[in-house]
């Protein structure tokens, strides 16, 4: 097949043919488990991890994957060789696997099979390139994390409105900003869709609490850069306060590995410019990849 293909409810389809049913409870109630990993040079980036993320989802849900992880696996890679082999030269894939409950009448059902997919598109380089060498400007909003009472926060999943409600106002303040969520205590948890980290001289890197955030499979990798580099890091409770002063505010995602943020708040963070643990950071995961990810993103954001 010369066109993108998907993995749907045990068969593989195109791409464009994938669509979920009008009854389905992901879309219905938003309960959908959802897993976003990429490809470095067309080799998938730590699947292991996010698949064990995955299956702690589904254990939380009492949602049982129609495939097993061994199964899964293949598919995964499956598709990838498929995928990969359409893209530009260069480029790279984003690769989705979510799950849903299914169909509304068994959502109350014990031990209930979900519905799977899996689908590809190339990496969205037009959405961060630039910040490499512009910074992430941020805003806090009054929008706030979900309490922990609602959902546990090692919960993967698309029901996301409070951050879609956290970027429009970040948004209406800096049309180029983008939101981080405070807790119901006041205490910096994330940005939307990106984990966070502040780096001071005297501190090193501080990250929220992990027990507090999702434990995403970028800032892991950034904790492990940073031991390497044998730049300190530790996880505490952090205010706005605290970023505000901080010499460099990090994002940390799947597309665009770590970010470096330039304003908080419409003040500049520590120079205004990306800072020297950024560099060193992203330099260490360029190397750990094999592959020069801002020249990546720069290259391809031009077409």
């Amino acid at each position: 097949m010369t066109e993108p293909i998907a993995h749907w409810e045990g068969a593989w389809i195109r791409r464009s043919e994938l669509l979920l049913p009008i009854d389905d409870a992901g879309f219905h109630l938003g309960t959908t488990i959802a897993e976003q990993l990429r490809t470095f040079n067309g080799k998938i980036f730590r699947l292991d991890q996010h698949l064990d993320r995955l299956w702690r989802s589904l254990d939380i849900l009492d949602v049982q994957s129609p495939e097993s992880r061994q199964s899964l696996t293949q598919i995964v890679h499956q598709i990838v060789e498929h995928n990969f082999a359409l893209l530009p030269d260069g480029a790279d894939l984003g690769v989705t696997i979510f799950i849903t409950p299914g169909s509304l009448h068994q959502v109350n059902q014990p031990n209930k099979v979900g519905r799977l997919a899996v689908h590809t598109q190339m990496v969205a380089f037009d959405s961060f390139a630039a910040l490499y060498d512009t910074g992430q400007a941020l805003i806090v909003p009054q929008t706030r994390q979900t309490p922990v009472a609602c959902w546990p926060r090692e919960l993967k999943v698309r029901s996301r409105v409070h951050y879609y409600l956290a970027d429009i106002e970040a948004k209406r303040i800096d049309p180029t900003a983008r939101a981080v969520l405070l807790d119901q205590d006041g205490y910096v948890m994330e940005a939307t869709t990106a984990n966070i980290a502040m780096y001071h001289e005297n501190t090193g890197l501080q990250l929220p609490p992990a027990e507090l955030v999702l434990p995403g499979i970028s800032i892991a990798t950034l904790a492990e850069l940073a031991g390497k580099l044998g730049i300190p890091l530790t996880h505490r409770l952090l205010t706005a306060e605290d970023f505000a002063a901080a010499d460099e505010v990090l994002l940390t995602s799947t597309s665009p590995c770590v970010i470096p943020c330039s304003q908080w708040n419409g003040q500049p963070i520590g120079s205004g410019q990306p800072g020297p643990v950024f560099n060193r950071l992203i330099e260490a995961w360029e190397e750990m990849v094999g592959l020069g990810v801002r020249e990546q993103a720069r290259r391809f954001a031009k077409k």
